[in-house]
């Protein structure tokens, strides 16, 4: 009994022994790892900015931004595909993990080419172009979120790990796309063509934030395979050198990180902001007709545009009261009603008026077409019933066995042409049926009578 006893905690050992390397095969990332010397000399690559390279970003900022000017998703990306700035970014992590402070030299150097000369060129189209209005990809590019930051972490990840690899695959071109580092340069350029700073530091912004968190992601990675760092032969460099690694590795860390809480919190604070007035500020008589958020860390607003009936203040009051209750801390809330002189709402609601009028003008001027129509159907109907009267009393005197006559237009459909046709048909019934002679007398009389081309004459 014993024995068996110590046989299960053995094999419930060996099983767990055996998941645990199953795991770790499966994600071993040193398994068709590229030698460690071989991937850093791919790297440092890919970092200088001169030549056909530099020839290369110009063309590819051309491109992107006429794919931002002309709100084209697949010429963006076409530009991503083409963009060689991933270079110098990685670079810099590297650097940094491998403790080689020339190579971090001049990833930074080459970076700063990278974004100048992408900003210039960007500034320089969107100052000639014709189209100055800031479309949607565009706008997509000037405030970051959090989901940037995790963009750039992974992408990130993604990139270093595809690039140690023998066998390059499509991870790279995949992650120049996904963190979409040229559109940000492109949308700065365009604020400084259009004298618009917010544009321009929202998105140098966004450009700030993906290249840190690429290069900190290639900097774990190059920490986490352990590739050989650089050799000094004077021990003094050596320690000058770690040092300023060091300094430059927290100098990265810690503002992102604070980058990225402050993004966090900013995004959180939006959706409980616009959850707070959809939920909140729902009123039977007074409808929501703009709303804008302004975050920041001391003291945000929620500004309301209201139309309809007028709330009161106990209203007002109760609503700023809630706001702690929606986790909206230091937020105050600004309402702007109807008929309180405020002179954005007035213009404002008058819009909505002229809007609306001009919406029913159209849809008036429709019926009244679809109405006149109608009418001129009408009226074409009860004229052609007078007229069949008309020439029913005029037959039965030349023909006086006619008992009944009718006549109508019909639509002719002409298969072998491949159109149609209007065609006149009348009917005809005598008491006894008239002779050829007399039919054919009486179908001429009725297409000079009517004018028409051709009659169809049918005879019971």
């Amino acid at each position: 009994m014993k024995q068996q006893e110590d046989k299960q905690p053995i094999g419930l050992r060996n099983r767990i022994l055996q998941v645990l390397l199953f795991f770790k095969d499966r994600f071993d990332l040193h398994e068709g790892k590229e030698d460690e010397l071989e991937t850093i000399d791919y790297i440092k690559k890919n970092i200088e900015f001169r030549g056909a390279n530099l020839w290369i970003l110009i063309f590819a900022i051309f491109v992107a931004s006429v794919g931002l000017n002309v709100n084209s998703t697949a010429v963006i990306i076409g530009a991503m595909l083409i963009s060689p700035l991933m270079g110098p970014i990685m670079g810099i992590g590297m650097a940094a993990g491998i403790n080689d402070f020339e190579l971090l030299k001049r990833s930074m150097k080459n970076l700063g080419i990278a974004v100048v000369i992408s900003i210039l060129t960007s500034t320089i189209y969107f100052s000639f172009t014709p189209l100055n209005d800031a479309q949607s990809e565009l706008l997509a590019r000037t405030e970051p979120s959090i989901w940037d930051v995790l963009i750039a972490l992974f992408g990130g990840l993604a990139g270093i790990v595809a690039g140690s690899r023998k066998e390059k695959s499509n991870a790279i071109p995949g992650v120049a796309i996904a963190t979409a580092l040229m559109p940000p340069l492109c949308t700065a350029g365009y604020g400084l063509a259009t004298g618009n700073l917010y544009y321009f530091f929202g998105a140098f912004y966004l450009f700030f934030i993906n290249s840190v968190f690429i290069s900190l992601s290639t900097y774990l990675i190059v920490r986490f395979m352990k590739f050989p760092k650089k050799e000094f032969l004077d021990p003094n460099r050596e320690k000058t050198v770690k040092r300023y690694i060091t300094i430059f590795t927290l100098l990265t860390i810690i503002p992102s990180i604070y980058l990225a809480y402050n993004i966090v919190t900013r995004t959180f604070w939006e959706k409980n902001a616009k959850q707070f007035v959809l939920t909140e500020m729902d009123f039977p008589r007074t409808q929501v007709i703009a709303s804008t958020y302004s975050f920041a860390s001391d003291s945000s607003g929620i500004e309301v545009s209201l139309v309809g009936e007028r709330i009161s203040d106990e209203e007002i009051e109760r609503l700023q009261k809630k706001l702690p209750v929606m986790n909206l801390p230091k937020t105050y809330l600004k309402i702007k009603q109807s008929g309180d002189g405020t002179p954005d709402l007035n213009l404002l609601r008058s819009d909505v008026l002229k809007d609306l009028y001009e919406r029913n003008e159209v849809l008036l001027q429709s019926k009244d077409q679809k109405i006149a129509f109608l009418e001129s159907e009408l009226s074409q109907y009860a004229e052609s019933s007078r007229q069949v009267m008309d020439l029913a009393k005029e037959a039965k005197v030349n023909h006086t066995g006619l008992l009944t006559f009718s006549m109508n237009r019909a639509v002719l459909a002409n298969i072998a042409e491949n159109k149609q046709d209007t065609l006149l048909m009348a009917y005809a019934r005598f008491r006894q049926r008239p002779g050829n002679q007399e039919l054919k007398r009486f179908e001429e009389w009725l297409k000079v009578r009517t004018k028409a081309d051709t009659v169809a004459l049918i005879v019971d």
